[in-house]
Parts: C-alpha cells; sequence; structure tokens
C-alpha cells in the first residue's frame, strides 16, 4: 500500500503557546488566484481580514492583482492599485481555514480580539491529470493543479 506524504508547516520557528495553525490540504482552486488573495489578508487582524473575504465572496471589494495581472481589468474600489478580480471562490475556502484556525485559537485559550495572520501560505499540491478526447483519434492532457493552504494566526497586543 502507498504511503500518503506528510505534509508540515513552513513555517517552524513560532510561540506554539500564543499561536494557532490551519491548513487546507489538495483545495481544487487558483494557484495565482489564491496567492494574491493571501497576500492581501497577511499581517491583517482576524476580524477585518474576514470582513475584506466577506466583502470579496459577495463582490464589494476587489483583490489588487500585482504579479499576476495579464488580462485583469481596472476596478473602482482598490486604492494604490488600478488592476483586480474577485476571487469568490479562493475567498471561501480562505475563510474556512482561518474560521478553522480560529477554532484552534479559541480552543487553545487565546483571546480571539487579539488574534493576527501572522502567516499565510499557498503552495502547489499534486496534479489531477486527465484525457480530453479530441476528434480523428487525437487527445489532449487536461491537467488540474491543487493546492495547499496554511495559516498562522498570533496573539498579539494592541489593535492598529
Amino acid at each position: 500500500m502507498k504511503k500518503m506524504p506528510k505534509i508540515k508547516y513552513s513555517l517552524t520557528q513560532v510561540n506554539d503557546e500564543a499561536t494557532a495553525k490551519s491548513m487546507g490540504k489538495d483545495l481544487d482552486l487558483s494557484l495565482k488566484k489564491t496567492r494574491e488573495l493571501c497576500k492581501l489578508i497577511k499581517g491583517m487582524h482576524i476580524d477585518k481580514a474576514k470582513k475584506t473575504l466577506r466583502n470579496i465572496i459577495e463582490k464589494r471589494q476587489a483583490v489588487p492583482f500585482k504579479r499576476f495581472r495579464s488580462g485583469a481589468g481596472h476596478k473602482k474600489n482598490l486604492q494604490k492599485w488600478d488592476s483586480g478580480r474577485y476571487p469568490a471562490k479562493s475567498a471561501k475556502e480562505v475563510l474556512k481555514v482561518i474560521e478553522n484556525a480560529e477554532a484552534n485559537a479559541e480552543d487553545k485559550g487565546l483571546e480571539l480580539e487579539k488574534l493576527w495572520v501572522k502567516h499565510v501560505l499557498v503552495k502547489e499540491g499534486p496534479k489531477l491529470e486527465r484525457v480530453f478526447y479530441r476528434a480523428m483519434g487525437r487527445s489532449t492532457p487536461k491537467i488540474r493543479r491543487l493546492v495547499h493552504l496554511e495559516v498562522i494566526l498570533e496573539e498579539r497586543e494592541g489593535r492598529e
């Protein structure tokens, strides 16, 4: 029987008493859209991050696309940037992982009002390879890339 690989957190130098972790594995999301979304919420207070994600799901707030901006149109509600998108599917999954990390923090006894998003990482997961059959006996590969997502929340003093 084939053994499944164990996925570890990339950030190892953390204080376990003041942090809460959560991970989503093999998520069917776009790597590029999720990366831009996670770059937006990194360093935010958890309440602000959840509110931002809900606004993105409802298409009230756009995510600035700074690296993967080819074909992204201009959005009027962006500040300091012009091109962006509304990655609602990625926002739903990131919100689930953040709420799971928040539940882990509550279980550890951390104060929820002092939680900040310390670390968010999106990395490429396994590839699902399929075949798309074409005319005249030809075929085209259909490759779906999955994503791993990890979130680490940290308890900090103050609320900026």
